[in-house]
């Protein structure tokens, strides 16, 4: 009798919430210091800034009462940190002073090198976190990630081919011609060159995430066993059109809200008119305005996709057939708060974003639950032997983590 007890404890399935145990309040006092050094070191404080912030947001976090843990060296994220500012201003230098072969030398390598500091940043991660003492790791293989990153050179062949296709529409016009007067712009044939340009970058665009993310949950280790992924290339596909559906419902109710206001102001913009510094100021807040527009228009799209892609990825991986997730993160209430965030964050101008992030992170990590067959405790014993099993074989040496 106790033998078949054992064996119905060792199949039955149990259910443990996640936890976020921040405020507000506590992570504003982190945020504050990170903002006021980060500015007066110009901007060098940054690695530190991230670290702290990580560092809170995982020790936190708890997955079956457990917290999550950030162990990176601080000096690793310096390096990297200080590595990619002499590049960028490496590359600045060289086009402030007119050296175009270095510049466009410098961005074909870091298309070439994009997916590289991709994967180096997720082994920068993966390596960097661990629960219960047990470490993650992203196991992929140089070739894999290549492998995975051809819609990238994809995007680049489809817009090298239509600046081929377009150059012959294009003549090239006298020196002594005057600007708008050599012709008449094509535009149906640019529609028709450039639309089914923009449609097949999209499509690998969405490739792209489904193909990194698929290879990240795939060749994530935790204790040595491999991570569990079902979602395919169509349900990303689905979440990204309905999120283009949604931004230009509310560009739409955007539009239609800045014409009844901009009608109404026609009277005074010709008024202003007569006054060359009023017309300028009324200009200069449309402007900014209709960036503003645009900005909050694209918000509830932007936290639809996220919430949907969120809920998708988490009730669909698992670790081996040891475990899996649950996650019941509404769609609609995620939107609505950082719609609400978003103006408070303007109203405040800008000092409740700590309040937001913790927010959002808090509606996030408790939609998730972590469903464990066999125990947990049967599950953390596992993933210690085989992580002692594996040693240090994947190590961190690999890459130069230059994204953390």
């Amino acid at each position: 009798m106790p033998q078949a007890d054992n064996r119905a404890d060792a199949s039955a399935i149990t259910a443990h919430p996640s936890e976020f145990s921040g405020t507000g309040g506590e992570y504003f006092r982190v945020w504050i210091v990170n903002v006021l050094l980060t500015i007066l070191t110009i901007g060098f404080y940054t690695p530190f800034a991230r670290r702290r912030t990580v560092q809170y947001f995982y020790g936190h976090t708890l997955i079956a009462g457990s917290p999550l843990e950030f162990t990176v060296q601080q000096k690793r994220m310096v390096i990297g940190f200080v590595i990619l500012v002499v590049l960028y201003g490496t590359m600045q230098v060289a086009a402030e002073t007119g050296q175009d072969t270095v510049v466009a030398l410098f961005m074909l390598a870091g298309a070439a090198l994009a997916p590289y500091f991709w994967a180096s940043a997720m082994r920068f991660r993966l390596n960097a976190t661990r629960w219960r003492g047990v470490r993650l790791q992203f196991t992929a293989s140089w070739g894999e990630v290549y492998r995975a990153s051809w819609p990238v050179f994809a995007i680049a062949a489809l817009w090298i081919a239509f600046s081929v296709a377009i150059g012959p529409l294009f003549p090239d016009m006298p020196e002594d011609a005057e600007p708008g007067l050599h012709g008449d712009i094509p535009w149906l044939p640019l529609l028709a060159l450039g639309l089914p340009a923009l449609a097949g970058s999209f499509l690998c665009l969405v490739k792209l995430e489904f193909n990194y993310k698929s290879l990240l949950v795939a060749r994530a280790r935790i204790g040595g066993q491999p991570g569990h992924w079902k979602p395919v290339y169509r349900d990303f596909l689905r979440i990204w059109l309905a999120t283009l559906g949604v931004f230009l419902l509310t560009v739409a109710a955007v539009a239609v809200a800045a014409g009844l206001l901009f009608g109404g102001s026609l009277a005074l913009i010709a008024g202003a008119k007569k006054s060359g510094f009023l017309f300028v100021l009324i200009m200069l807040g449309a402007f900014f305005g209709t960036i503003l527009a645009l900005f909050l228009a694209s918000a509830p799209a932007r936290a639809y996709r996220e919430a949907r892609m969120y809920r998708l990825v988490w009730n669909n991986v698992g670790i081996s057939h040891l475990a899996r997730f649950k996650c019941r993160l509404k769609v609609r209430r995620y939107v609505l708060l950082r719609v609400k965030n978003i103006f408070l964050t303007l109203f405040t101008l800008g000092f409740y974003r700590p309040f937001a992030m913790v927010a959002e992170y808090r509606m996030k990590t408790e939609a998730v639950t972590l469903h464990v067959k066999g125990g947990l405790d049967q599950l953390a014993g596992q993933l210690a032997r085989e992580e002692q099993g594996l040693g240090d074989a994947i190590a961190d040496a690999v890459g130069l983590d230059l994204v953390g």
